[in-house]
């Protein structure tokens, strides 16, 4: 079995009009055709593979349930990237909710401090610092963290995520702009 086709942007677009439409060959080739670009944004949250393949499915069926959500205003990658991004998001509160913390009063029981995100690197395999401050801000400012993570952490551009979330183009630099200023405070410490 070779390698999947590279589907550009229109033909994307095309299967998803089809697959809104009705048409459940499309929607299984359109489900294959994004499967790579689904599976990069979780990595790109999750490092550790297996959470991220996990995502990455949720993400496909989320697409599949709520492909009738995409407006057709913009490209269907970007409606299917929010969906993966927040697919990613969900499985790792969902995996943060289940871990069990070791007691450290045990035998054998280590520390659990958690890594100054001053001193830690991302590089070097965590990006709980910044899923952490992500949480917070979900909490205390939910209308900046979609517009956040689609430009900071996923680069696209500000027209794309403005008619993504359907808000003006000023509104979601002016996002952004707060965002970042609150994301630099949480992940130096500064905010609680």
């Amino acid at each position: 079995m070779g390698a999947p086709e590279a589907y550009d942007a229109d033909q994307i677009d095309d299967l998803a009009r089809r697959a809104q439409d009705g048409d459940r060959p499309a929607l299984e080739e359109l489900l294959t055709a994004v499967r790579p670009r689904a599976l990069r944004v979780c990595q790109g949250v999750l490092p550790h593979s297996a959470d991220a393949e996990d995502a990455c499915q949720e993400a496909l069926i989320n697409i599949a349930g709520k492909i009738g959500g995409w407006g057709r205003r913009g490209r269907f990658t970007t409606w299917m990237h929010a969906v993966a991004v927040n697919s990613a998001r969900t499985t790792y509160r969902r995996m943060k909710n289940q871990a069990v913390p070791a007691d450290p009063q045990a035998e054998g029981g280590g520390s659990l401090e958690r890594p100054d995100p001053r001193t830690t690197s991302v590089i070097a395999g965590t990006r709980l610092d910044l899923l952490e401050a992500m949480e917070t801000l979900e909490r205390e400012h939910p209308q900046v963290v979609e517009p956040l993570l689609l430009r900071d952490v996923y680069g696209l551009p500000y027209d794309e995520i403005a008619a993504l979330v359907g808000a003006p183009l000023g509104t979601i630099k002016a996002q952004i702009h707060h965002g970042r200023r609150l994301a630099r405070e949480l992940l130096r410490g500064g905010v609680e």
